[in-house]
Formats: structure tokens, C-alpha cells, sequence
């Protein structure tokens, strides 16, 4: 059980932005923590990227959906962590959130990763997901770039990454 949460870096945007950058993240905790509040530029939902280290590349990741009238779940590779989150066309004021979790970021093995996320609105449908993911690759992680697809994010989108010593 963590006993500290440390904020390492707080972020939010003053203007619509194309992507975020967390850099040289402190080697001294055990495990991060990332949460985000979410809301794209575009009229509709979109996926964010996550990279750790600017690595495109050994990702994997296993989904569970529900969307307000199906479930769906799946796996999938590709070129970094992927999250839901919503666009301008879902109610005013309403973001997406999510809660990344990150173990043992700066040690020599594989780094998976846990994403807890719902992308808010007051209509029919809204997502929940569950995202269990893995980057295969040894590298201590010191740095995430974090970024849409499609569009930017929308100004008041907000990040907080919190360093989690279990000591």
C-alpha cells in the first residue's frame, strides 16, 4: 500500500494543444500515478497516445468497454498506450477522466500499466473503461508524451503526475 503521493508536475492548458509532455521524471519513487480531466477540440470522441520515453514502439494492451447499451473488450498492439476521451460535441463543460497507474517505472523490467477511465456526458452514450497494458522494454521511464489522435486538446484539459513511494 502506497504511503506517499507525490505531485511531480501539475499541467493546465491555457489553449488548445496538439500534445503533453511530461520530462525528466524523478528516478526516486516507486510507482506513478497520472490523472487526467480530458475534452478534445474535434466534434467527436477520440483516442490519446501514450508514449513513455518517446518509444513508438513494444506496446500491448487488453481493453474492457461498456458503452451505456454494449460491452465490448479486445486486444490490441500498437504504438503506444491508448485511452478514450470525448469531443466539443458532448455537453458543455463535461471531460473525460482517467487514472493511469504505472508500477515499478524505474526498474529494469517490462512496465505495465492499469487505466481506469470514463469519458463523461449526460447522453445515452458515455464510456467506461478498464485498460491493462504493457510496454515491453526495460528502460527506467523518464519521460510521457501524451496526445490525441485526431484533434488537440481542448484548453482546461488538466494532468497531474503524482510519484507513489510504498515505504
Amino acid at each position: 500500500m502506497a504511503n506517499t503521493y507525490n505531485l511531480i508536475e501539475a499541467k493546465t492548458l491555457g489553449s488548445n494543444t496538439a500534445s503533453v509532455t511530461f520530462s525528466s521524471i524523478p528516478q526516486t519513487y516507486t510507482d506513478l500515478l497520472l490523472k487526467t480531466s480530458l475534452r478534445f477540440t474535434g466534434s467527436s470522441a477520440d483516442s490519446v497516445k501514450m508514449l513513455f520515453n518517446n518509444s513508438s514502439s513494444n506496446y500491448s494492451f487488453r481493453y474492457l468497454e461498456g458503452s451505456g447499451s454494449s460491452v465490448s473488450s479486445g486486444s490490441n498492439w500498437f504504438q503506444g498506450i491508448w485511452i478514450d476521451t470525448v469531443g466539443s460535441s458532448a455537453n458543455t463543460s463535461i471531460f473525460s477522466n482517467s487514472e493511469t497507474y504505472i508500477p515499478n517505472y524505474a526498474g529494469s523490467n517490462y512496465k505495465s500499466v492499469s487505466i481506469d477511465l470514463a469519458t463523461e456526458n449526460n447522453a445515452t452514450t458515455a464510456y467506461m473503461d478498464l485498460v491493462a497494458g504493457l510496454w515491453s522494454d526495460s528502460a527506467a521511464i523518464t519521460s510521457l508524451v501524451i496526445s490525441p489522435l485526431q484533434y488537440s486538446f481542448l484548453a482546461g484539459s488538466t494532468f497531474y503526475l503524482y510519484g507513489i513511494k510504498n515505504s
